[in-house]
């Protein structure tokens, strides 16, 4: 099918403020930092935001206890102070501290030799609604220092505050034309990639990078945001295509998961979504989920592609959370995005997600992810489907950690697949959601050679 894979390039995009501002906050993903000159501190740093009708957001870290914390003040003057027992200390004084608000978490974290851990974190559901544009328009970054004695100087050096950026990546995925192939401009590709935020699919939202295809170079270049019921969300795990003029992001409504559904929506927008911050407003699509075996109680990771005129979007179902496997639709008139058929279910897995269309062998194909959760044998593999979804055959790859996607790039010959893993990042606080690095896999050249095998690179900065 195709030759082996290796694993050439790894990557953990670090950014707490990704493009900085003080004010006009777009979308509840926003971050300040506190640069400090001394680490050895006495008083109190605050950093964070203020709203309308007295609302403050705020992370705080004490040097003289060495301890971090969060405070809420709400539109009613109520005031809490929070605070992680077993994760608030750092064992050394931080170089840096952080307060990020992910939807509807504010979390506050403190740097310690290059690497952000987060302290504390509130849920912020029943107090504010982050998500609400009037909030939004009305929150502005606020820093103060509070000294222990009249004579303490600040050890504040700098400070900047902005849209979060994101603490790791996941679900993967190539730009492309509406026909499959990826779009390109002067050389550059560009991807889509789920920005996790410090804890679940509710503090992530989706990114756009560009992708240089001989470096492997990457830059952070936009962030995409879904208005529903009059909501800003961080919705992602996206599939973003250009058909002529316009744009179509296929999403899945992670930006609000509380375990009950998640679905599958639509934006299409003429403006150029591979640059700036855009706020999209979407519409659910109709899956025919009546007509697969059972119950489904979510769809997700949406993939199109025009076929011989027709749309075809490959997806997830749900059984329950979590128990899922790949499906393939196609809609029934030419260019219509509605009124879609089953082709065909995966229904033999249990933990199979990711699915995309590629043209592999001189025919379409659908590439999934199995995960560790399927029946032995199925698991820990990237499974190839024909357009009944019937496995034909499996890639030859190393298989990261969590359920890596399947994304293939062909350039000269040589096939890359575009993937990441579950690394966490920032500590227990964090938890479950942070993952992972950006995995870069390549077949070996003609020559056996692979001059790029083992390459690392870390860092704050792509």
């Amino acid at each position: 099918m195709l030759p082996p894979f290796e694993i050439v390039h790894r990557l953990r995009p670090v950014t707490l403020v990704a493009w900085e501002r003080t004010s006009g906050f777009v979308a509840p993903y926003a971050a300040v930092e506190l640069e400090l000159g001394t680490h050895d501190l006495a008083g109190r740093l605050v950093a964070g935001f203020r709203g309308p009708d007295g609302l403050r957001l705020e992370g705080w870290y004490d040097g003289g206890r060495r301890l971090a914390g969060v405070d809420v003040t709400d539109a009613t003057g109520r005031t809490t102070h929070h605070r992680s027992r077993r994760h608030g200390r750092p064992d050394t004084p931080p170089e840096a501290v952080a307060a990020t608000l992910t939807g509807r978490q504010l979390t506050v974290l403190t740097r310690n030799d290059g690497t952000w851990t987060a302290r504390g974190r509130v849920d912020l559901t029943d107090r504010v609604v982050t998500a609400d544009p009037r909030v939004l328009a009305g929150l502005e970054a606020d820093v103060a220092w509070l000294p222990r004695s009249p004579g303490d100087r600040s050890p504040v050096t700098s400070w900047r505050a902005g849209t979060f950026g994101q603490l790791g990546v996941r679900d993967v995925g190539l730009v492309t034309e509406a026909d499959g192939t990826p779009v390109e401009r002067d050389g550059l590709l560009f991807l889509t990639m789920t920005h996790a935020g410090p804890g679940f699919f509710d503090t992530a939202h989706t990114g756009v990078w560009s992708l240089d295809p001989r470096t492997l170079a990457v830059e952070h270049r936009g962030a995409l945001y879904l208005r529903r019921d009059g909501r800003v969300l961080g919705d992602h795990a996206v599939h973003l295509v250009r058909d002529g003029d316009r744009w179509m992001l296929a999403i899945s409504t992670w930006g609000d998961f509380d375990r009950t559904s998640v679905a599958v929506t639509l934006a299409t927008s003429t403006d150029d979504l591979l640059a700036g911050e855009h706020v999209l407003d979407a519409v659910p699509l109709d899956l025919p989920t009546d007509v697969l075996p059972g119950r489904v109680v979510g769809t997700w990771d949406p993939h199109l592609v025009r076929v011989e005129g027709h749309w075809h979007l490959a997806f997830v179902a749900a059984r329950k959370f979590f128990d899922f496997y790949p499906a393939l639709a196609r809609a029934a008139e030419p260019g219509r995005l509605d009124g879609w058929e089953r082709l065909g279910a995966a229904t033999d897995r249990r933990s199979t997600e990711a699915p995309q269309l590629r043209r592999l062998d001189g025919g379409w194909r659908v590439l999934a992810s199995d995960g560790a959760g399927n029946p032995r044998g199925l698991r820990r593999r990237f499974p190839v489907f024909d357009l009944t979804m019937t496995e034909v055959g499996a890639l030859e790859a190393p298989y990261p950690t969590n359920i890596p996607w399947p994304t293939l790039l062909e350039r000269d010959g040589v096939w890359t697949m575009l993937t990441f893993d579950g690394t966490p990042y920032g500590g227990g606080v964090s938890g479950y959601g942070t993952h992972g690095d950006l995995v870069v896999l390549r077949t070996k050249r003609a020559d056996g050679a692979s001059d790029m095998a083992g390459h690392r690179q870390t860092g704050d900065r792509p």
